[in-house]
């Protein structure tokens, strides 16, 4: 399943900052995603975002107005992506 990840952003550097850190370590960890930027106003205000940059993943704000270190941005994506298998089968079935 593909995650969905958006940058929220009017092109401060702090945006693209975080544009990239975020591209980069959906790359390195080698995430099914994804990516757009979000820069307009209208669409930024509707996630009750009001300081950008801001990352939202799967329709969830996660950050706002400050850039997540990249330890913490990677453990993001990484739980994003956990929520995103399928569940294992716990049902056990006996061989036809």
């Amino acid at each position: 399943m593909t995650m969905n990840i958006k940058f929220l952003g009017t092109g401060c550097r702090k945006c693209l900052t975080l544009d990239r850190i975020t591209r980069e370590a959906v790359a390195d960890l080698g995430l099914d995603a994804d990516v757009a930027k979000v820069e307009d106003y209208g669409q930024i205000m509707a996630y009750g975002v009001m300081t950008t940059p801001a990352l939202v993943i799967d329709e969830h704000v996660l950050t706002v107005g400050r850039i997540p270190t990249p330890t913490a941005l990677r453990q993001l994506l990484t739980q994003a992506a956990a929520a995103h298998k399928p569940p294992e089968d716990p049902i056990e079935r006996n061989p036809s």
